[in-house]
């Protein structure tokens, strides 16, 4: 008898995966591609399959076509039923008013699952024997700490001693984004059933946004654990100096158990480790950038390393322990000997550094250091400085991510003082917007419990947490429920269970005698028959006043309807908190601002972006049911604008005096017009100016960017408005300049944010930028030929004396359609520079004799620059990196392994072997890998099946985030020039925002072209306008992904259920490598690994995927 249950749940997945709908006639195959199996509506009674359907109308629902053809739709899915259920559910203090539609069509975006900050990143805890059933015998294995830095595995008897103690939360990662996915099914001892395992993991990757995965927040690091006995101090001071001896650059603390136990047969005494910072004749112990208190570096003492070593690209053939590159030494064989120069720094300078570096806690780049020191201090920063880094160690920790430029350094603050003083931010904010009523409340709540505890609500661990929204009477203290498990499931789990506990029987319990402000009380709520958690705030004669602590408003009750509240309710945390609204702190009691937010938001689901997660935690929301993501605190912002300060834009008129100040290349025109709003701001923007050179002061430098947030950076020399449009990490992002029209790629360190005694004003001045395209144009916009573009700028972009005349006002474009004049003569048509360009050759396509399918000798002739262009003006005005400002999406595409890439195809084969001609290219050094049997952290970039994935090294990746910052500066500068396009050749592509590594798979006939992410694994198709040369720079960092197979299981055809199954369990996360074998190839995109994954993220067991595909492989053997 087939499973009904099971069979609804494939058909609901099948249609939720087609959103578009299911003809009938493909049903039954969709069905059978996906389970192997004919719908079996004859097994349950029905003699066809319409009648099945019908019994159905949770699960499908049928329309017919125009065409006649029934057509088969999801009903509606299990995620947005329980959207509209809390939406429902939850209670409100406004009791009229028509009520209107809520948002629970959210579409999810992609988190940046791993090194936003683009720091050096710990180690993965490590795997040991323990969860592993079968497969290999030998146990898990000590760990790797990524590229560059491996462990030997842990001896099996070392794996259960070692496998609760010394794990320590990794704090680095609190902050780091992630999407919470289908969590990695804990192993079973009794055997699985594919019934009950397959169709939900199978179901939950059909019916989720597959860019929800992301890697677990808990990522712990295991420590040695010794048992604190006496030792000896002179005898393991001796052996750490043979040890520093062998390893004299350094390496972590946390792999020298490891090498004392495997040079001298023994455990080193934990005491030892913790002695180790007082030995300063011996080593030296380095703190890192983060937070962890075991991420620490150890070096020889200083008058044992007379001479300084350059940080060093390994050697892909050596099999040694490599070691970390240390961040204060200096370049002897690459770079001449620093000069002579003070063997310290002032006090004062010192102090100065570490407040700029205070600023920039993601990290900031030395070669930025002397510029912002200048503007920020008003005098130059000795040159010593960044010829002798190292005297900066003792306040910040300085890395070297680009290994063939060590002059070319990142600088981050300690963590030590830094942390401390962002919680006091929060506290002083959280502090200052807390009502005095809520104050009372939470000073008498420790007493009024009942001697009952309520856990306090944890931030959801996701980079971007569905909320709803509930009310604001202040941005700065937004009321708002988390959505999901643990969060709103929990507590509809726990309302029910009071429905029952607290129902109309005779049995059910006796109103409150006498409640007392303070106390915590369950309340049946008026006019339903809900029975809620509740807060006492007053006590009246025969009332009482009540917060209701899950759904964050207050109401007055009769005392007939408070219950005490039983102690199994205390344990779910309050649900209702509150949120500071990104950049509306200074508005954040304007009536224009809350009356749009509560328009736009009030009583909706929508995602909220966590920028700080303080006990207030500073958020973006965004609106993401439309085509178009919505970002809220930009919208508010927006509402402060004065309309009158605008230039009216009327259809037939004519305006003199217009100035085009920027042309994009795809024929999108900015212009400024005059009026009074583009007057007040030039004189804003002088007024800045010199009231930036009174400023001797950092407050102004922006530490905390996001997108949407309007802040100053310098266009032509001169201070002007920008809004960030998108972030790659934390210190590169897109801007435009909202009143030229102008986009660019900077570095967050050129940012200033806009001094208080000008915010509002300029504020209320809209963007001065119009966006026109010309009117009559047989050619649309996007379809202009590079000629086009280079004319019209020849033609406007140096004269101050255009006119135009209105045409259309498309409002959903938000574009003007005109016809522009380079004189005052607009009353003559013919003299317009439409028709000029109409009556032209201009947009006549060119055959693209560039485009090339086979292979020539050589592509890269040209002596290329290895240098990064410093920050300078685009000399014609526009945009280069796109076409026209784009849309603000909530989150980097660059800001680690990308969740979703710039389509949606994935490898489905490694990239084929590529012609000779690869050869002539100076590629990047191979990954170098350890020996077999030794763990390597990973994270899964792409995952098709078990027989084939793409890895990319965990260890290294922010060097991986840095170079594509470096690229995305470089590349967005200047308009490319046409390519002679050869395949199999490496390039620099433009996916989506980011500029990638690319190999180019084929040229098509439509200009587009095929290519292979070198760093990602991906296949993408770009136009052939969006390539560049590769240059040198950046052919430095080997290619990061590699493809590999898992180990442990025979090589056969995976089904697609299998390969679903698995993509759940490894794709978008960090997991541990157990190396078996490499298998060599010509080029590095050929080579492949054999490995065991292990996932850690789980305390108390490790999970072995191979062992969970043999499991699913053996079980779909004995269903067939």
């Amino acid at each position: 008898m087939a499973d009904p249950e099971l069979v609804k749940k494939m058909l609901r997945a099948i249609l939720q995966a087609n959103k578009g709908g299911v003809p009938l006639s493909r049903l039954q195959l969709e069905y059978k591609e996906l389970t192997g199996e004919q719908i079996p509506h004859k097994q349950m009674g029905h003699n066809n399959l319409d009648a099945l359907l019908a019994i159905m109308p949770s699960v499908v629902r049928t329309e017919r076509s125009r065409s006649g053809e029934m057509v088969c739709f999801a009903s509606g899915a299990h995620e947005t039923a329980h959207i509209a259920k809390v939406v429902a559910r939850q209670r409100s203090s406004k009791k009229t008013g028509r009520p209107h539609l809520v948002n629970t069509q959210m579409r999810v975006k992609p988190a940046a699952p791993l090194v936003l900050n683009a720091k050096p990143q710990t180690s993965l805890r490590q795997p040991n024997h323990r969860g592993r059933g079968g497969g290999r015998g030998g146990g898990g294995g000590g760990g790797r700490g990524g590229h560059g830095d491996f462990r030997q595995p842990r001896d099996m008897r070392d794996g259960q001693s070692e496998g609760k103690t010394g794990v320590h939360p990794n704090k680095m990662y609190q902050n780091t984004p992630n999407r919470k996915g289908n969590p990695p099914a804990e192993r079973s001892d009794k055997r699985m059933t594919l019934s009950s395992r397959f169709h939900k993991e199978v179901h939950a990757h059909l019916s989720r946004n597959s860019q929800q995965t992301g890697p677990p927040l808990n990522l712990n690091e295991s420590l040695d654990s010794g048992k604190g006995k006496p030792y000896n101090p002179q005898q393991v001071q001796g052996r750490i100096r043979e040890i520093l001896g062998k390893y004299s650059n350094g390496f972590w603390v946390s792999k020298l158990p490891q090498i004392y136990r495997e040079l001298y047969k023994q455990d080193m005494p934990t005491e030892a480790i913790k002695d180790m910072e007082t030995w300063t004749h011996i080593c030296i112990v380095e703190k890192t950038c983060s937070s962890n208190p075991s991420e620490l570096l150890l070096y020889p003492a200083k008058e044992q390393n007379s001479t300084s070593s350059p940080p060093t690209i390994l050697n892909p053939n050596s099999t040694s322990a490599p070691t970390p590159q240390r961040p204060t030494t200096t370049s002897s064989s690459s770079s001449p000997s620093p000069p002579s120069s003070p063997a310290t720094l002032s006090p004062d300078l010192k102090l100065k550094l570490e407040e700029l570096l205070v600023k920039y806690s993601n990290g900031l780049w030395a070669h930025a250091l002397p510029k912002l020191f200048q503007d920020t201090y008003k005098f130059k920063l000795p040159g010593h400085v960044l010829e002798n880094l190292h005297l900066l160690s003792d306040i910040c920790t300085i890395d070297y991510p680009m290994p063939d430029n060590p002059k070319r350094a990142i600088l981050y603050k300690g963590s030590s003082s830094g942390g401390g003083r962002g919680e006091d931010e929060n506290c002083n904010r959280r502090n200052s917007s807390a009502s005095e009523e809520e104050l009372r409340v939470r000073q008498e709540l420790g007493r009024r419990l009942s001697n009952q505890e309520v856990p306090s609500l944890q931030i959801p661990k996701e980079e971007y947490p569905s909320v709803l929204v509930v009310e604001a009477t202040n941005t700065n203290g937004v009321i708002l429920r988390y959505i999901g498990e643990g969060y709103s499931q929990a507590q509809e789990s726990m309302e029910d269970e009071m429905r029952a506990f607290y129902g109309v029987d005779q049995s059910s319990p006796t109103p409150l005698s006498s409640p007392t402000s303070g106390q915590l009380v369950a309340v049946r709520a008026e006019e339903e028959e809900e029975i809620l958690r509740a807060q006492v705030c007053e006590v009246m004669a025969d009332k009482v006043k009540v917060h209701y602590v899950d759904h964050g408003f207050s109401e007055v009750i009769n005392k007939t309807k408070v219950f005490e509240l039983h102690e199994k309710f205390f344990k779910l945390p309050f649900q209702a908190t509150k949120c500071i609204l990104a950049g509306l702190e200074p508005f954040c009691q304007e009536p224009v601002v809350l009356k749009k937010f509560e328009t736009m938001a009030s009583g909706k689901i929508l995602l909220a972006e966590i920028l700080e997660r303080g006990q207030t935690p500073i958020v973006v929301l965004y609106d993401t049911s439309q085509d178009d993501d919505v970002n809220i605190n930009a919208a508010c912002m927006k509402a402060l604008q004065d309309k009158t300060l605008a230039s009216p834009l009327q259809v037939n008129s004519a305006y003199m005096n217009v100035t085009v100040r920027s042309v994009c290349s795809d024929g999108t025109i900015y212009c400024q017009l005059p009026s009074r709003g583009l007057a007040k701001l030039n004189e804003i923007l002088e007024n800045i100016e010199t009231y930036f050179h009174s400023q001797v002061t950092s407050e102004f430098l922006v530490s905390r960017p996001f997108c949407g947030k309007g802040c100053l950076a310098r266009y032509k020399g001169k201070w002007s408005r920008i809004e960030i449009t998108n972030l790659h990490g934390s210190r590169v992002l897109d801007i435009l300049f909202i009143d030229v029209g102008v986009q660019a790629s900077v570095e967050v360190f050129e940012l200033r944010e806009i001094p208080p005694p000008f915010l509002r004003d300029l504020m209320a001045i809209p963007p001065q930028a119009v966006k026109c395209c010309l009117a009559d144009l047989a050619v649309s916009v996007g379809s202009w030929t590079p000629d086009a573009v280079q004319w019209l700028r020849e033609k406007v972009l140096n004269t101050t004396d255009c006119s135009m005349k209105v045409a259309k006002v498309d409002e959903t474009k938000r574009c003007i359609y005109v016809h522009l004049f380079t004189d005052k003569n607009f009353h003559d048509p013919a003299r317009s520079l439409n028709h000029q360009m109409a009556k032209s050759d201009l947009f006549k396509q060119q055959p693209d004799v560039f485009l090339t399918s086979h292979s020539p000798a050589k592509i890269f002739t040209t002596t290329l620059s290895s240098k990064t262009p410093s920050t300078s003006d685009n000399t014609n005005g526009s945009p280069t990196s796109t076409s026209s400002p784009a849309k603000p999406h909530l989150r980097r595409v660059l800001s680690g392994p990308r969740g979703g890439g710039g389509g949606s195809t994935t490898t489905t084969s490694p990239p084929e072997t590529p012609s000779p001609a690869s050869s002539s290219l100076q590629l990047p050094p191979l990954l170098d890998f350890p020996p077999a049997g030794n763990n390597i952290d990973v994270y899964v970039s792409v995952a098709c099946h078990p027989g084939h994935f793409v890895l990319q090294p965990w260890r290294d990746m922010y060097k991986l985030v840095v170079l594509m910052g470096e690229m995305i500066l470089y590349y967005n500068k200047t308009e490319g020039k046409p390519l002679n396009i050869e395949k199999n050749q490496i390039y620099a592509a433009k996916v989506e925002n980011s500029w990638h590594r690319v190999l180019v798979k084929g040229v098509l006939t439509n200009g587009l072209v095929s290519v292979y992410e070198l760093d990602y694994g991906k296949h993408e198709l770009v136009s052939c306008t969006q390539l560049r040369l590769l240059i040198k720079e950046f052919r430095q960092l080997p290619f990061q992904a590699i493809t590999a197979q898992l180990a442990g299981l025979k090589q056969r055809q995976w089904s697609e259920e299998a390969s679903i199954v698995f993509r759940n369990h490894v794709e978008k996360k960090p997991l541990v490598a157990q190396l078996e074998a490499v298998r060599e190839a010509t080029y590095p995109w050929d080579r492949k690994l054999i490995v065991f994954l292990v996932d850690t993220s789980q305390e108390e067991r490790d999970i072995w995927v191979h062992d969970i595909m043999a499991e699913f492989a053996d079980e779909l053997t004995n269903e067939l």
